[in-house]
């Protein structure tokens, strides 16, 4: 009879320590929609770090407790982090094409998911005690459109964009993790011009169709991706590492689990050594994992959703 008592003593404690590695917050709400995070608390923490994680899916799809995207978060928590999935608005949801007409529906969708991702932020500033988090250590980390929203989250910080403002005037992220972004801008070339970009870690496959890796630009306007951004972070000597995957599509932006390590690396490198490195790495592997969507362009990407869906 005893011994039965301690084995479901045990199952109860072990079912309760899992539990307890992820709670979930509302952190903000717009309209009569409620934006969450899920929050993954290692056992074993390091460095007070946090990474904050936005899902891809073209801003037309996705969700923040997707497959891949909880299987990341768990990942980097087995690593010592604090990892924060979040929400946030789909701007392009229900769009069926995109192209050069629509840029002010993508500037749109861009610029609600970094207000909702600045909002997390502030969230999780408001809490750093009840976290447990270091707020001058804060990660962005995305895929695709959340490579694009974390991308663009940190260049309007640093050019004291005016949805930047709610959170304090001090605050600075600590890193920047796209895997397959872009940083869209209606001034040119990009420039930080308030401070400089947070070590960014770029992921990019040099064959993507659906986020450039090069650049776009008409006029003003322009969609920079990580070759374009490399370039002028070379040029004015901030710290970054560039992977770019040689002949590789948008596949890159799934390869969060794959990349794990290198994550783990440049996080321990650029934030907690504070080395101001800049490494730039061609990476050619014919066993790289393809997927059917990764030679998509973006006038195919709402068919494809669809498709999924």
């Amino acid at each position: 009879m005893k011994k039965y008592i301690f084995l479901g003593i045990l199952c109860f404690l072990i079912f309760s320590m899992s539990a307890q590695k992820m709670s979930t917050y509302e952190f903000v709400q717009r309209g009569n929609e409620k934006l969450m995070m899920d929050v993954y608390q290692p056992e074993n923490q390091r460095n007070n770090i946090c990474v904050i994680f936005v899902f891809g899916g073209g801003f037309i799809t996705g969700s923040r407790n997707g497959e891949s995207n909880v299987a990341f978060a768990k990942a980097l928590a087995e690593k010592g982090y604090v990892v924060a999935n979040i929400d946030y608005r789909l701007g392009l949801k229900g769009v069926h094409s995109m192209g050069v007409s629509q840029v002010k529906m993508l500037e749109y969708a861009i610029q609600i998911a970094t207000d909702d991702l600045f909002a997390a932020t502030k969230y999780i500033i408001d809490h750093a005690a009840q976290l447990q988090i270091d707020t001058s250590k804060i990660v962005i980390c995305g895929s695709s459109a959340g490579a694009i929203t974390v991308l663009q989250a940190d260049y309007e910080l640093c050019n004291a964009f005016e949805a930047a403002k709610i959170l304090p005037s001090s605050f600075h992220y600590a890193g920047v993790i796209p895997f397959s972004g872009a940083i869209f801008s209606r001034k040119g070339k990009v420039k930080y011009r308030t401070c400089p970009p947070a070590p960014t870690l770029f992921l990019h496959g040099t064959a993507d169709r659906l986020v450039t890796y090069k650049q776009i630009t008409f006029a003003n306007l322009g969609f920079f991706g990580s070759n374009a951004l490399v370039k002028r972070f070379k040029k004015f000597d901030y710290p970054y590492y560039v992977r770019r995957y040689d002949g590789i599509g948008h596949e890159v932006a799934g390869y969060m689990l794959q990349e794990i390590d290198l994550v783990d690396s440049f996080i321990k490198t650029y934030i907690v050594e504070k080395q101001k490195l800049q490494i730039d790495q061609w990476y050619h592997n014919p066993n790289s994992p393809t997927f059917d969507w990764g030679t998509i362009k973006a006038g195919e990407l709402y068919k494809k959703t669809k498709e999924k869906s």
